[in-house]
């Protein structure tokens, strides 16, 4: 884990050169920082805004926004344990424990969606044969009354009742 931001740190160091030496100035760290920042975040905000609406026209959508949500906020988390290990050596710093601690979070979320799927399933087969029992309990009676099946009247256009909101 240490490695990982020392590494991080020195790649940062680099782009910080690398942008010196092709804009030919010497920007300070808050003006490089407010560049990249500025034009990565808004990169990744066109991207999310993107997916998310993606996301949005799905089925599940608020689950599945849930789920990037809340990932997101454990990442952060378990980071943050994990740097604060290394600040106050009560334990050692590893990538693999951060990686075991997401995976760990993916594992219950796989169980809760397998628990709520089988839930769903249940109560949608038996929504569905509540409802068709109820129609055939329905058609019964209606072939019982009438031996000849009823016609729907064709609604045409110019027979439909146009209303405007504002008149003049």
């Amino acid at each position: 884990m240490r490695e990982l931001i020392l590494l991080l740190a020195n790649s940062v160091n680099e782009v910080h050169d690398i942008l010196n030496q092709i804009f030919g100035m010497s920007m300070s760290d808050k003006a490089l920082h407010f560049w990249v920042f500025g034009i990565m975040g808004i990169i990744l905000f066109i991207v999310v805004y993107i997916v998310f609406k993606i996301i949005e026209k799905l089925k599940f959508s608020a689950t599945i926004l849930s789920f990037i949500f809340t990932f997101t906020l454990m990442t952060v988390l378990v980071f943050a344990i994990e740097i604060q290990q290394a600040i106050t050596n009560r334990g050692n710093m590893e990538f693999a424990d951060a990686v075991m601690g997401l995976w760990g979070f993916i594992v219950f979320f796989a169980l809760y969606t397998i628990i709520v799927g089988i839930i769903y399933s249940i109560y949608s087969r038996t929504k569905k044969k509540k409802k068709v029992a109820a129609l055939d309990k329905k058609d019964g009676n209606l072939k019982a009354t009438t031996q000849e099946p009823e016609e729907k009247a064709t609604v045409y256009r110019s027979q439909v009742k146009k209303t405007t909101k504002f008149k003049k």
